[in-house]
């Protein structure tokens, strides 16, 4: 039994994501057709008539519940940031918590959208990821506290009406009540303990129970202001009470967080309609569609313009220095907003093409646009909102085709909108993304075909969920038309439904297509173990870097990703889920960025996590978009070459060791790579020594080992006694003699004390000789971490490790022996997905280049 559950779960896991998208399909689907059941004998304009009798006074009121509503949530995060020690002041959170909540009750699935926006606004006021993680965790925890209250609260009052909804007796109801409400009593009592609570390994300390008591006051608050914004945009004939719908508007909110449908779409209104059936059907959905827009809408809208303003606050130094700043501030913000601007103008354009044109303004066409020209507009504006939707995708990636494909599908839905039924306000959405799209054309620079790209399966989703509500707008919009096959061929001036019946029917067709084309897409061959020809284009790659580490890629242990081009790669390994790229991607910068995207998307194909290691700081914003954390690993050292010498004080003990190793019969030799094979048995045997007297086996990956084709490529540095070789350094070079370093430096038990600072010192002044600009002696694992008390967690513990882990690695010896070469320091980095799999990676990284587990924890 136990096998066959494991084999069950090897079959399902690959498959999770698949499985979670059928299931929300086909929710929304059942719940569609539910909706569809009990609109039935609606028509469009009764809904419309109802939408014009909702007063003036009740939209103020419903635009007061709202700002009630946001205000109690703020106050999420307020309490949340204080359990977690941290005092922001109150308008910074208020705008990183209404913008963050916005976009996650707009989006659904706010864990993780949400969460995504308050990650990228706490961490720019100095909270880690996981404090962030904890953060959200917290402001969950308070609405499902608030929810748990408020549903026990109306079936303890409320039994017959709810027992009715949930199809329970009214006892059934009350008992079900009071047991929520003891389970928030206890929660309010857990808050009196002073100890974390604790599970294995793990511990969590929750709120106290004044800000538990806080978290219930305010998500009450919270849920109460929401209902009533819908309550009081209700029918007057309603009759109502309002305890009762609180208790259905929170059965209505959890119902649509449970099916992760964005927003709750559907199923929101399809709990509402069952649970009230003696509210007049058209009055509910005119004051539902209201309550959306007060709700939903309005905010998104603010949050758009406070982020926009947030920006442009942030940049107020660069915007005034002329248009040119401005285009880059667009080019910052084009990616995401351009995106999800593109994908709601191509929602409105399918939805728009689903619904009756309005007749006043057909009557203003029909003297000015012939009958087949309004028939292939509203064909070409349906088609061009398909379009719209899938290319939104390309546009997040900043792919340059999907600009230029985008561009020209706004001009043409533009245009089809005026031409079709004057729908002006389509036009002018149309235009002005279209506007956002080219002030922000210097962000798409990815070159890329579109073909050839990996949709996801929740992308995908969300195409086929789209093209689905507009199938069912349409049905919905003309189910008192009564449907004959004569329909498909009918052309008139006010012939919509047979225009939408057509266009439908071109929409499948064309999704269908696309997702078959997409899914009969061959796999592309992962990249395997490298062969001459990979390695032989690598090096030529290799050549033109400015980096020597560089030449790391031709050691042959490390896969090689290349772009499409051939101009760049990314050497890379993998141990487990962990995709490891050893350093940043090599080759010209333009290319890099796709690079980096393809190999994140490769990863992620193959359920892996994308992982970078000992990344430049220069290059962290590109890390940053890819969606992973930055962790500091150390620190390289740099000396400069310019000049450099062994006269002065500054360089007394490096001059004194040199003259001594010189009193030593020590002689220095550079031989160039054409020279290094007629003596590799020696460098052989000097290596062998090495590793058995240190009791040590080779390293990897980020480290070279004594490979003879690697070594090859590379000049070698001797050092000789009386002739005999006993010491030598593989030398690293790069492009334009930008820098020098070596790699693998080895020597026997007998060479004289002192001899690599020989080596170093000789090789320095060589490379100064040969005009190199600087010489990289590496880096320093651990060193330069923070060590402050409210320093992240990784910078506290790595000072520990490197002050007392001696056991483990000479850490802080090393940083201390590159010092005396005076040199500057930089930071290198670890590029990874945070949270709790980040000791996993470490781990990954750390076998891959010890050679497995037992080197990490031997020798």
């Amino acid at each position: 039994m136990k096998a066959a559950l494991t084999n069950l779960r090897d079959v399902l896991y690959p498959q999770r994501h698949l499985l979670a998208a059928a299931v929300s399909l086909s929710l929304f689907i059942y719940v569609l057709g539910m909706l569809h059941h009990e609109l039935a004998p609606l028509h469009p304009s009764d809904v419309r008539q109802a939408l014009y009798q909702v007063s003036a006074s009740s939209l103020l009121l419903a635009a007061l519940g709202t700002l009630g509503s946001y205000l109690a949530l703020t106050g999420y995060d307020v309490l949340a940031l204080r359990h977690l020690g941290y005092d922001l002041p109150y308008p910074r959170v208020a705008l990183n918590a209404f913008i963050a909540t916005t976009v996650g009750h707009n989006v659904g699935m706010a864990v993780f959208s949400a969460g995504a926006v308050r990650l990228r606004l706490y961490t720019a006021a100095g909270l880690s990821a996981t404090e962030v993680a904890g953060l959200a965790a917290l402001i969950g925890l308070t609405f499902g506290v608030g929810v748990t209250f408020v549903a026990g609260l109306a079936m303890l009052l409320e039994p017959a009406q709810t027992g009715q909804l949930l199809h329970l007796s009214p006892d059934s109801s009350r008992i079900i009540g009071a047991l929520l409400l003891v389970l928030v009593a206890a929660y309010l009592g857990i808050g009196l303990r002073r100890s974390p609570i604790r599970l294995g390994n793990w511990q969590w300390r929750l709120p106290g129970t004044g800000i538990a008591l806080g978290q219930l006051i305010l998500a009450v608050v919270d849920l109460s202001c929401a209902a009533a914004a819908l309550f009081w945009l209700l029918p007057g004939d309603a009759a109502v009470p309002f305890p009762m719908f609180l208790g259905v508007y929170v059965l209505a909110v959890v119902a649509g967080i449970v099916s992760h449908v964005p927003a709750g779409l559907g199923v929101f209104e399809t709990v509402l309609l069952l649970a009230l059936p003696d509210v007049p059907r058209e009055g509910l959905l005119a004051a539902i569609l209201a309550y959306r827009a007060i709700y939903y809408l309005v905010p998104l809208a603010v949050a758009a313009l406070l982020a926009a303003g947030m920006l442009v606050h942030a940049r107020r130094v660069a915007l005034a220095q002329g248009l040119d700043w401005a285009r880059q501030i667009f080019g910052w913000m084009a990616p995401m907003t351009v995106s999800s601007a593109v994908f709601i103008t191509g929602a409105l354009l399918l939805f728009s093409g689903s619904t009756p044109a309005l007749p006043e303004r057909l009557s203003l066409l029909q003297d000015f646009v012939p009958l087949p020209l309004l028939e292939v507009s509203h064909l070409m504006s349906s088609l061009a909102g398909l379009g719209l939707v899938i290319l939104a995708r390309g546009l997040y990636r900043r792919v340059d085709a999907a600009y230029h494909l985008s561009f020209w599908l706004l001009t043409v839905g533009a245009l089809a909108s005026l031409i079709k039924g004057l729908d002006y306000e389509e036009a002018l959405l149309s235009t002005l993304v279209l506007g956002i799209l080219w002030l922000g054309r210097d962000a798409f620079n990815r070159r890329a075909s579109l073909i050839a790209r990996s949709f996801s399966p929740g992308w995908m989703l969300s195409v086929l969920l789209l093209l689905v509500a507009t199938v069912w707008l349409g049905v919905f919009s003309f189910q008192h038309v009564d449907y004959s096959n004569d329909l498909w061929w009918q052309f008139a001036l006010r012939g919509d439904a047979p225009r939408f019946l057509r266009a439908s029917l071109l929409l499948v067709l064309t999704g269908a297509g696309l997702g078959l084309l997409h899914l009969l897409r061959p796999a592309p061959p992962e990249p395997g173990r490298p062969s001459a020809n990979d390695l032989a284009q690598a090096a030529r790659i290799v050549a033109a870097a400015p980096q020597t580490d560089a030449a790391l890629a031709l050691l042959g242990d490390k896969r090689l990703l290349f772009d499409p081009a051939g101009e760049a790669f990314i050497m890379y390994q993998v141990r487990g889920q962990s995709w490891i790229a050893m350093g940043d991607p090599v080759g010209p910068e333009t290319a890099r960025e796709t690079l980096a995207w393809r190999f994140r998307e490769m990863a992620d194909r193959h359920g892996g996590r994308a992982v970078f290691y000992q990344v430049d700081a220069e290059n962290l914003p590109l890390y940053l978009d890819l969606g992973l954390t930055a962790m500091k690993m150390g620190e390289e050292g740099v000396v400069s070459l310019a000049g450099f010498s062994l006269e002065g004080s500054a360089r007394k003990d490096l001059r004194q060791a040199h003259h001594r190793a010189q009193r030593e019969r020590l002689s220095f030799q550079v031989l160039p790579p054409a020279a290094v094979p007629p003596v590799m048995d020696e460098l052989r045997h000097v290596s062998d020594t090495w590793l058995a007297k240190k009791h040590t086996r080779e390293k990897g990956f980020a480290l070279g080992y004594f490979e003879p084709a690697y070594l090859a490529h590379f000049p070698c540095a001797l050092v000789r006694l009386d002739g005999r070789i006993v010491a030598f350094a593989n030398v690293l070079t790069s492009a334009g003699r930008h820098e020098l370093s070596i790699d693998l430096m080895r020597q026997l038990p007998e060479a004289p004390p002192g001899l690599m600072d020989y080596l170093f010192t000789e090789l320095m002044l060589w490379g100064a000789r040969e005009g190199y600009g600087q010489f990289n002696l590496g880096m320093a694992p651990l060193s330069g971490l923070e060590s402050h008390p409210l320093a992240p967690l990784w910078h506290r513990l790595g000072t520990l490790i490197f002050q007392h882990g001696e056991h483990f690695y000479n850490f802080e010896g090393l940083r201390a022996y590159k010092e005396k070469f005076s040199p500057v320091w930089r930071p290198k980095y670890l590029a990874a997905p945070g949270g709790l799999g980040l000791p996993t990676v470490l781990l990954d990284v750390a076998a891959l280049i010890a050679g497995g587990i037992r080197g990490v924890v031997g020798r």
